[in-house]
């Protein structure tokens, strides 16, 4: 097996999870009236998923290590936690194929930026015009999925 299938079916398959995870958050917003609460539910699920999968796998919560992390590290959960927001908000909206499509274009560009510059500990890959290329259509492909 290629060293890179497992993750990248991975990848896959979250962007399957991240896909219904729009409409369903969605209808925690409707039901409560607010798409932070929805995000909030979310996240208590996610949670308890996470705290479950922590102590079958032994991993380390209160590490020592993660004293040493810069602080920026620790502002994850708050990324995530305005992507759900956001998604349970603008799902219903804009549809859930309109709203990925933009939030992918997003990432790539953030991506191409952070690995440009080796940003966040990141391995250095400069821009090449395919890659800013990639991106484009990728832009392009939420603006044609928008007006469809």
């Amino acid at each position: 097996m290629n060293a890179a299938a497992l993750p990248l079916s991975l990848a896959v398959i979250a962007g399957i999870f991240i896909a219904i995870q729009a409409p369903t958050n969605a209808l925690l917003g409707k039901a409560s009236g607010s798409p932070v609460v929805a995000a909030f539910i979310s996240f208590v699920v996610g949670m308890l998923a996470l705290g479950a999968m922590v102590a079958i796998s032994g991993g380390r919560v209160f590490a020592p290590e993660l004293k040493s992390v810069p602080w920026y590290a620790w502002l994850g959960g708050f990324y995530g936690a305005f992507f759900v927001a956001m998604a349970a908000f603008a799902a219903p909206r804009i549809g859930v194929a309109t709203m990925l499509t933009a939030a992918v274009a997003g990432q790539i560009f953030a991506a191409l930026i952070m690995d440009h510059f080796g940003l966040l500990g990141l391995a250095r890959q400069p821009v090449s015009v395919e890659r800013i290329a990639g991106a484009l259509l990728v832009l392009v492909g939420a603006v044609l999925v928008r007006r469809g």
